[in-house]
């Protein structure tokens, strides 16, 4: 999964999944589509990630699909500018998926609309402020009703008898003390930590012991628990936003960025050709390069093409 706020977004608005999905991609970009689709939000969406996580492709084959899949119009990188309220700001990178083919008039008005939007959700972890940096700990548990602690808290001292004879607390011993008991226990101690409290280390005879356990009970109390004060996460809202290229870093600022890709990788992809999966080069009746009339990118006939080779060689 990539960072909060970053990964795969989807656009929204998409149709139910159908059998018929991709079904205009070739079988090797369609079946990273399929795979892409059904990834979750926020996924890593580069392409060493999703070669690390794809079970049949390696990164130059999904590198090479991704970018057949962004000129299908299935998806786009954008770049945001956003300034957050104490006039700081970044530049962040988002992927957006469409399981529908989306035009190059329908991504313009996407980024367009993207412009002024409130992101603040999706930078929360790092806009957060807190109050006392000292005190950043786990959020304190509910505690129990008042009433319910501090009848636990008398139970406390009255098991402190039973733990050791020598602190026969009486039951007016209890009452004076339960208010430190509870105070305790709201601090996060146990019962068994109360009683290890009052009964190390006693001497050898108590003379006094509900004065013994006040004593104690004072000097050993627990820290409070400390508490997370937290404002509101600052306001961030888009600034800007530019398109990207799907395959490296290069956005509008440098470059010019056609049906997503920039004008280098561009010509890489359209390069490439046809996506063949698996097919061997010798099964094809031209190099991929090659070019041809319309066709000549179909699998040949491996029998007679192996006849043939034998003939040539005089084996027939």
């Amino acid at each position: 999964m990539a960072k909060t706020g970053y990964g795969k977004r989807s656009v929204g608005d998409e149709d139910p999944h159908a059998d018929a999905d991709f079904a205009h991609l070739s079988p090797r970009d369609r079946e990273i589509a399929v795979f892409v689709d059904h990834l979750e939000e926020g996924h890593a969406m580069g392409y060493k990630a999703l070669a690390a996580a794809h079970p049949r492709y390696g990164q130059q084959a999904v590198r090479t699909s991704l970018g057949r899949i962004v000129l299908a119009g299935h998806l786009r990188w954008i770049k945001e500018h956003i300034t957050v309220e104490d006039d700081s700001m970044r530049w962040v990178t988002r992927t957006y998926w469409s399981r529908t083919p989306r035009s190059e008039e329908w991504w313009a008005e996407f980024v367009r609309a993207r412009h002024g939007k409130d992101v603040t959700a999706d930078h929360m972890p790092g806009l957060i402020r807190v109050e006392n940096a000292e005190e950043q700990v786990s959020p304190e548990p509910e505690q129990a009703p008042e009433q319910e602690q501090a009848g636990a808290a008398y139970r406390a001292l009255v098991d402190v008898r039973a733990a050791d004879g020598r602190m026969p607390l009486s039951e007016r011993d209890c009452r004076s003390l339960e208010p430190l008991a509870a105070e305790w226990l709201s601090r996060g101690a146990t019962s068994d930590d109360i009683t290890k409290a009052l009964t190390d280390g006693l001497p050898p005879a108590v003379t006094n012991p509900g004065g013994l356990a006040r004593k104690r009970l004072e000097s050993k109390m627990p820290p409070k628990k400390a508490k997370v004060r937290q404002k509101a996460a600052r306001k961030a809202r888009v600034s800007r936003v530019i398109m990207a290229c799907g395959l490296c870093d290069a956005d509008e600022r440098t470059t010019t960025i056609t049906r997503g890709l920039c004008t280098e990788c561009l010509e890489l992809i359209e390069a490439e050709g046809p996506a063949y999966g698996a097919v061997p080069d010798t099964f094809l009746p031209a190099p991929r390069d090659a070019g041809g009339p319309p066709g000549a990118d179909e699998v040949i006939d491996v029998t007679e093409k192996v006849n043939a080779l034998r003939r040539a060689a005089g084996l027939l």
